[in-house]
């Protein structure tokens, strides 16, 4: 016999190549699924994290954004009814808690597994004294329990 005819009988693929190829794939399929296992698992995390900042940026600015009255004169009436009415100076916010997020009228909104505290303190900034600027901390618990806080400063101007 000649290599041409040994060529001509040798067609497709052995056993031993099949079974090889059989466990190539097998390995890279199993890689690649729990991979995806892991990042499907995971990918809620990152909303309920990034609802947790949206709530407590979103409350910063709702105090950053009312009268500032010295402290000393704030009246700091707590309760989570209606905020669009009782609350009308940043220091009305100090030992705020809003368990399960609510709008300005008291509506819930859907997030009743959210827990958000403000905290308001007189503070120095700069040159500003203590008396005319108060330093704003929002803290949001998400419904896995880890907490997200975000501060921003209020002066008299």
């Amino acid at each position: 016999m000649c290599i041409s005819d040994r060529s001509a009988l040798q067609r497709g693929v052995s056993l031993v190549e099949l079974i090889v190829f059989i466990v190539i794939i097998s390995v890279a399929l199993t890689g690649i699924l729990s991979v995806m296992n892991q990042v499907t698992a995971h990918s809620a995390d990152p909303l309920i994290h990034k609802q947790a900042l949206a709530v407590a940026e979103s409350l910063l600015e709702e105090v950053e954004l009312q009268d500032f009255v010295s402290t000393a004169g704030a009246t700091n009436t707590v309760t989570t009814a209606n905020r669009a009415s009782e609350y009308h100076v940043v220091g009305d916010y100090n030992g705020f808690t809003m368990v399960g997020i609510k709008d300005l009228g008291g509506n819930d909104v859907g997030l009743a597994a959210y827990t958000a505290t403000v905290t308001v303190t007189s503070e120095a900034l700069g040159g500003i004294v203590a008396g005319s600027a108060v330093r704003i901390t929002v803290a949001v618990t998400d419904p896995q329990g880890a907490t997200v806080a975000v501060d921003g400063y209020r002066t008299s101007y």
